[in-house]
Parts: C-alpha cells; structure tokens; sequence
C-alpha cells in the first residue's frame, strides 16, 4: 500500500462495496490489534447494485469517489491504493487436497507452505474449470486453508516440523468474470488501484470468529442488502464457504409495496423499526402516515421466515446435514426484529445459541469515538486486516497482444499467462518429430523423432523462459516451440543388428553379418525401417542363404562341422564349413586298375573378395560406431548413459529418464547443469550433474 505513515504505521484503505451502502475504513495493524483511523459511509442514491454485483459502474464509481475525498480530508492522506472484497449470488466454491514431497526429510518454511497454497490454488482452478460447464468465464476471487498435514497426519502449524510430505486441504472460492470486473472499474474510475481482493465471507469471519473459538462448529450469517453470506467453522479452520440471495433488501421492497412508498423510504422505516416503536412517513399520495415496529414485523414476517429457511438449509448443506452448535449474525440486514429466533427455529437450537453480533466481538479493535461500532463494521475491519494475511489481486499482461486478466498470487509466471490464455501447453516445450512403430524379433520397438526448438519466450523485448516472473503489465510475446525431424532408423542403426556371425571355410575365417527379413522379405542394413516393419534380425544362416552368399555353383556342396549339410540345416557361429564338390555319376568304363584322379577341395580363391569386402564393412562400422561418442552423466542423483549421437543436449536426457512432461506436477519444470539454470539445448559433456523436478 502506498499510503502515508500515520504516527509511524503504514496505512490500509478497505472499501465494504455493498448492494446498499459502501463503507470506507483506515486503519494500521498494531501488534496484535487493528486501529482505525477514520470512516466513512455512503448510501448509493439508485439502486446501482443488485445481489452484490454492480449494475451501474459510473454511480458506484462515484459514491466510492466521495468516499474517498471524505476520507482525505479527515486524515491528510493521498490516498491511492484501496482492498476491496467480492460477493455475489453466483458464488462457488471447490475442495481441494494437495501435497508436496520433499527428496528428504526436510524442515518446513513459510516458503514451502506458500508454494503448497499456490498449487492447491491452482489445481482447484484446474478442477473447477472442467467442472464447471458454464459458458460465464470465473475467477478465483478467495481462498482458505483448512487443515494442514505431515506425513498423512494433521498438524495445525506445519512451520519448523520436518516432514517428507508436506499436505493441505483448502476451499477455493470462484466468482464471474462481469463481478470482479465491474469492482475493479468502479474503482479505477475512483481514482484508486486495488492492493487485495478478498471474499465478504472470508472477510467478515476473520472478525465475527476469531480463531480461538474456530474449534466449535459455529456457523456466521453476514445479511447485507442483496446477499446473505455464510461461513461455517470446525476443528479450528474454516471449512465452507456459501451464500443465499436473500436478504435486506428484499424486506425493504415488501414494505415499499405494503405502504406506497419509495425504496428509500421503505429502508429508513425498516431501520427505525428496530429502535422505535411508531415510525412517521409520507406515502406516494402525499398523505401523512404512521406505523408501528410490530405492524412492520407482521409485513415482513413471511419473508423473514423464508430467509431464515433458506440461511438454515444452507449452513445443513454446508455443515455435512447437520446444525451447528451456535449462530453469529452479523451484518445490517440481520438487525430485523425475529431473525435470529426464526434461524434458531429452523435449525433446532436454543434460541441463545443464535445472536445478532457487534462492537463486542470486536475486542482487538480500536475505534475513534465517531466511528460506528456495530456489525454492520465488521466486514470492513475483515477487508483491511485481510490485506495482511492474504495478499490477493488481479494484474493484467498482454499475452501475443490480447490483454489478459491473471489472479496474481505474488508467484506468477509465464507459464500462468500462457494457461490463462489457453496457449498449448505442449507448445511450449521442444516438440518432438513423429515416431516410428516397428518389432524386431517380435518384441515391439519405437523410435522417436528429434526435438525442436523450445518456444520463445520475451518479456518486455528480454528473453526468457517459462517460469521467469511476471508482473502487472508486463508485455509477453511467445512463438510457440517447433517440431523436430520425423524419426528415421536404419538396420544398421539398431544395436540387434551389431555383431557378426564367425565361420571358418575351408580353413579361411569370414565374419558374416547379420541376415536380415523385413515383413517376410529379405533386406540389407540400408534399409529405412517404416511404420509398422517387422524386423528380423538371426543370429544364424540357412543352408541356403550361405549357399547364395558364397556364390557356390551347382557342383558344389557345404559339409558343416564336418557333416553334410541340407536345406534344413543352420550356420552358427563358430561353424567350420567345407566346400566340397559334388560325385558325378560314371557313364563310362574305366580300368578298374587305373588310379583314381585325386580331387582337391576347391580353394577358397572365391571367397577371397568376400573376406575382403567383409573386412571393409566392419571397419566402416566400427568407424561408425567410434564416431557416435557416448557419456555418462548424473541426472538426479543417478549416472546415465548416453549413447549413439555424436553430441548432446539437455533435451536428450528424456529418452533416458522416466519423467512425465504432459502432466502438469506444478508451477514449472526447473533444468539445472551443474546447479546452474539450462537451456533444453544446453550442450552436455561427461560428468555433468543433471537436476530436472517439478517447481
């Protein structure tokens, strides 16, 4: 708050924005206590509100803008900054669980239970919006923590306790798009910036219910002119929020219809009613009237009676079916005569048990001697001391110039501005190129594709990443990440492939590669592997295949391991093969006494450019291989392997790690080398330690 001190303290401006009257309160925490300075109240002149939303923007920004002289000129101050709180017939709210673990047990800050709100914030956001089937755009305008966990167990102030997990559970409280953004242009138009937004409800029982008397199941009735808001507290927390659009006003508008008079006099009668016994008024026809405080009753009696009903069924619905033990009502439209026991009625309770709440729960609060001590001040002193213990706005960024509106936890992000404005998440982060499906020997293999670039991010003409901070105006140009090449993977490529298959022939040893069948076809190492391929790699020959490959010619046969080979025999490694040279059939006569020609196996002159060639081909590969260095680096405390590029960036090492980038685990993915921040195309070498989490 840019406030000027006063006797020292900095001061805090809250504006109570109601449907019939808006109440202006300055004040500064001291201690334990809040002092006011001074106050102002103003009626609206029309009815500007309806329900708590604003209908007529110039009017409301008007009385705000008197309030605010007023206030000036009491105290001295140049008053620019202002807290306000939201309501609304439309209020939602949504329950949510979160937890944070830490790699070790670690002692609990102040830091790590911010981050944890902020994240049940955001999954309660999440959770609503899928939800929520409405095409009216809300915001979070609220939220309460109800109770703390360590290691599954509650704990009322995690704080200095060492945990492995850290859990919350809280209520998030939602309201439209048109109701936050017709308070924040009514006071813009005021001449004022709003510091801190809150819930009426939330703001009202910071007052009505201390936290020392949080442990009972007490419910808190805040009636204004258009809404009844409703809190209800247990085991120390606050655990619901509600609301009922129900309340003062609609008193009011029966006793304008009863007695022929205008809204403005039907209210002062309503107010006198509760104070004196015969109120004098003038009717539409100019005809001078009385009545009494019991006649009023007996005309607003039926309405009473349905607003207590509809208040009682809501604190059951909110209080899990059943009544609380006590019932604080607070607020000017509580102050109509049989309220309080009609609450009493509906809920079953004695009737002491219900009671209409003022100065006197407001112990800790100092006042000036013209101020009023009422419970119609509560929620403003809640608005003003909420500054301090909930620090909550709304910012605007232009985000690829569209003006965007951001809940502002005092942690926002880039990426927060990129999902407010439905920019693809998966835009964001290098994409890769498309994936190739395929088996080898039956067992389902995928390639993937190359990465491309990370989006590209800046901030006010400066580049950075996604979790780089924002702030209000800050102007966000983002060019969404590109996609990698589509995977391309050779035989060769694959490590099923590398390794030969060692024969000796005829007393010459002949490194074989690999024979090799895609989807029933023979193929060489060349080949491009598709979409689907199957992929045979043996690790054997048929009779066959060595037959074709050492180019034998029909007078030739194998013998292997000493034995005759057929088409049904194999050629494994390590098999000693034989060339041998078919018998012929004699057609003539020969002298028996002549001496057989000595046939000689064949020499193995043929194969001599096989060997060659065979020797070329694995130096070409192991050249090839020598080529594709590999590294070892440490990626969360664990060495892995990189293997098959010749070079490395960060991105790679999620080929090699189990880590889920589509779920979103929190604020953003942190990238360190070295305990440094990186790039995903930082380039990596051997020994690199490697820190990639969720934030």
């Amino acid at each position: 708050m840019n406030q000027v001190k006063i006797f020292g303290q900095e001061t805090v401006f809250g504006l109570d924005i109601g449907t019939r009257s808006i109440v202006g309160t300055i004040g500064y925490r001291q201690g334990e206590r809040f002092v006011v300075v001074a106050q102002e109240i103003r009626e609206h002149r029309t009815r500007a509100m309806l329900d708590g939303q604003i209908h007529d923007i110039n009017r409301v920004a008007a009385t705000i803008s008197e309030i605010k002289a007023a206030l000036e000129e009491k105290t001295g101050l140049n008053l620019t900054d202002v807290c306000i709180a939201a309501a609304g017939r439309v209020l939602k709210t949504m329950n949510v669980h979160v937890d944070k673990e830490f790699d070790t047990e670690t002692s609990i800050s102040k830091e790590d239970m911010s981050t944890l709100v902020s994240m049940g914030v955001e999954q309660a956001f999440t959770q609503f919006q899928k939800e929520n089937d409405s095409d009216v755009h809300f915001y979070c305008v609220g939220y309460s923590v109800v109770k703390y966990y360590i290691n599954g167990m509650w704990m009322g102030q995690p704080e200095h306790h060492k945990a492995k997990t850290l859990g919350v559970d809280m209520i998030a409280t939602f309201l439209p798009d048109d109701v936050v953004d017709g308070l924040y242009r009514a006071v813009e138009l005021a001449g004022l910036k709003v510091a801190n937004m809150t819930l009426e409800p939330i703001a009202a029982i910071r007052v009505a219910i201390p936290e020392r008397f949080r442990l009972l199941n007490i419910a808190m009735i805040d009636v204004g002119a258009g809404t009844s808001d409703i809190s209800v507290t247990n085991d120390g927390s606050v655990i619901a929020f509600g609301m009922i659009p129900c309340a003062g006003d609609s008193l009011t508008e029966i006793i304008a219809r009863k007695c022929l008079i205008d809204f403005a006099t039907a209210e002062r009668i309503k107010k006198e009613a509760s104070v004196k016994a015969e109120i004098a008024y003038e009717d539409i026809m100019g005809l001078e009237q009385t009545i009494t405080s019991e006649e009023v009753y007996a005309i607003c009696k039926p309405q009473i009676e349905k607003m207590a009903k509809q208040a009682a069924d809501e604190i059951r619905r909110l209080n899990g079916d059943m009544s609380p033990s006590a019932v604080f009502v607070v607020g000017g439209g509580g102050k109509i005569k049989g309220f309080t026991e009609q609450i009493a009625k509906e809920l079953e309770l004695d009737p002491k048990r219900v009671a209409l709440r003022g100065e006197e729960i407001m112990n800790d609060v100092d006042f000036p001697s013209d101020c009023l001590k009422d419970s119609t001040i509560i929620t403003p002193v809640g608005i003003c001391l909420s500054y301090y213990e909930q620090n909550n706005n709304f910012i605007y960024v232009i985000f690829n110039g569209t003006r965007i509106k951001l809940y502002d936890n005092n942690k926002l992000a880039v990426i927060d501005a990129a999902i407010q404005a439905s920019f693809d998440r998966e835009s964001l982060f290098p994409r890769r190129g498309k994936e190739v499906h395929y088996t080898v020997n039956g067992k389902n293999r995928v390639t993937k594709g190359e990465y491309g670039e990370s989006a590209v991010i800046t901030v006010n003409g400066e580049n950075v990443d996604i979790n780089h901070e924002i702030k209000a105006n800050d102007e966000i140009i983002m060019q969404e990440s590109t996609q990698g090449k589509p995977a391309q993977v050779r035989i060769s490529d694959l490590l099923d492939y590398h390794g030969k298959i060692s024969v000796t022939v005829d007393g010459q040893e002949l490194m074989l590669a690999k024979p090799i069948k895609v989807n029933g076809s023979e193929e060489t190492s060349d080949y491009l592997i598709q979409e689907g391929d199957e992929v045979s790699i043996y690790s054997y020959y048929t009779y066959e295949q060595m037959y074709d490959y050492l180019k034998l010619n029909s007078k030739q046969k194998l013998a292997v391991n000493g034995q005759e080979a057929n088409e049904e025999s194999a050629i494994y490694a390590g098999d000693k093969l034989e060339i041998q040279v078919k018998e012929e059939k004699q057609t003539q006569m020969h002298d028996m006494n002549e001496p057989e020609k000595e046939v000689k196996p064949e020499t193995v002159q043929v194969f001599k450019d096989m060997v060659e060639q065979a020797a070329k081909e694995e130096k070409q590969e192991e050249e090839t291989i020598s080529d594709n260095k590999s590294i070892v680096v440490i990626a969360n405390q664990k060495p892995v392997t990189l293997a098959g590029k010749d070079s490395y960036q960060f991105v790679d090492i999620f080929d090699y790690i189990d880590f889920d980038t589509r779920t979103v685990k929190g604020k953003g993915i942190v990238t360190r080398v070295n305990g440094e921040n990186a790039q995903y195309t930082q380039q990596l070498k051997d020994g690199d330690k490697l820190e990639i989490f969720w934030k």
